[in-house]
């Protein structure tokens, strides 16, 4: 009796690949498929005789398909609302992915237009980060008017901070003293948020990821904007936070985070009670980051997560406590 034994995450054949994009997209014929890189989900780069595409491939257990139905219909909408961002392609049946029956089990492949330009070499600059906060803004403006049946979760309370905990906590385990303070920052945390709306127009769809690493950008800084993959309904100055979260993370100077902030209120009135509620925000960001990282660290680089690793973490989610946070 042949059994395929289990399989956690498989890597899919390029070449396999590049004939399931040719004969399932109007696309010209298909030159190269290279395995891009791994992340959240597998990513390709598909070359024609005349363009480039990116394929993404959903990991079996990250995504559903509503889910993934969310994210594209999405990138859609924001498309035809003229927002700048790498979109999806329709297959010549008209749908915006295709299933593939992986050993593992089901995965979603999504073809996407690439995005012109490249990231910020050295990062960002004051200009360009001030147009990605406007750019932003302009996005979420434009969700007010979007609808689906698609589902995603909420980047709320729960899915930010109670999902999260239960990812990391028991990381923390022998390391009662840190988990303590994990645990008392939470709910310091939920306590100031409480004021905050979940209503519009407090209350959008975020990008879920902004930084510099998911924008392409050209010599005149015309931007693209890709990765959406934590997209969902959630607080608009999430956004501004979670750009804050991974630039602080990155060494990205203060001038320039607040360029974004200036950016985005150019374009959107921010109120005073969002502006006083962007550490606690910005904290909530690096704790739902961090439980994504072990939860696909938990299948692809378990060896990273020692005692080093959660002390590092711990350091910086300390600076983000702290009154100077903004200093680092």
């Amino acid at each position: 009796m042949n059994s395929t034994f289990p399989t956690v995450c498989s890597t899919l054949a390029p070449g396999a690949l590049a004939s399931l994009v040719y004969s399932d997209y109007d696309v010209e014929l298909i030159k190269n498929c290279l395995f891009w890189r791994r992340g959240l989900s597998d990513v390709y780069l598909v070359e024609t005789l005349s363009k480039p595409y990116i394929l993404r491939v959903s990991h079996h257990h990250w995504r559903s398909k509503n889910e993934i139905d969310f994210e594209l219909e999405l990138l859609e909408f924001l498309r035809d609302r003229q927002i700048p961002v790498a979109s999806p392609l329709r297959t010549k049946e008209g749908n915006l992915s295709v299933e593939i029956d992986a050993p593992e089990g089901k995965r979603y492949a999504a073809l996407f237009h690439y995005a012109p330009g490249e990231i910020a070499l050295g990062d960002f600059n004051h200009t360009q980060s001030f147009l990605l906060g406007e750019t932003v803004a302009k996005l979420h403006q434009a969700t007010k008017g979007f609808r689906t049946v698609a589902y995603r979760q909420p980047l709320d309370l729960k899915h930010l901070l109670d999902d999260s905990l239960q990812i990391i906590a028991p990381f923390l385990h022998h390391r009662q003293q840190d988990l303590k303070y994990l645990l008392e920052a939470i709910a310091l945390i939920k306590n100031q948020l409480s004021s905050l709306p979940a209503k519009s127009p407090y209350w959008v769809v975020c990008w879920g990821d902004p930084h510099s690493g998911n924008v392409h950008i050209t010599r005149n800084n015309q931007m693209t904007l890709f990765d959406f993959d934590q997209c969902g309904y959630g607080w608009r100055v999430f956004d501004i936070a979670k750009f804050w979260q991974v630039g602080l993370q990155t060494g990205l100077s203060r001038t320039i985070r607040q360029a974004f902030l200036d950016g985005y209120r150019s374009y959107e009135k921010i109120t005073d009670i969002e502006l006083e509620c962007l550490q606690a925000l910005t904290q909530a960001a690096y704790i739902w980051a961090w439980a994504i990282a072990l939860d696909h660290a938990k299948f692809y680089d378990y060896s990273r997560l020692d005692k080093s690793y959660f002390s590092q973490r711990l350091e910086r989610f300390k600076q983000l406590n702290c009154k100077d946070w903004q200093l680092f």
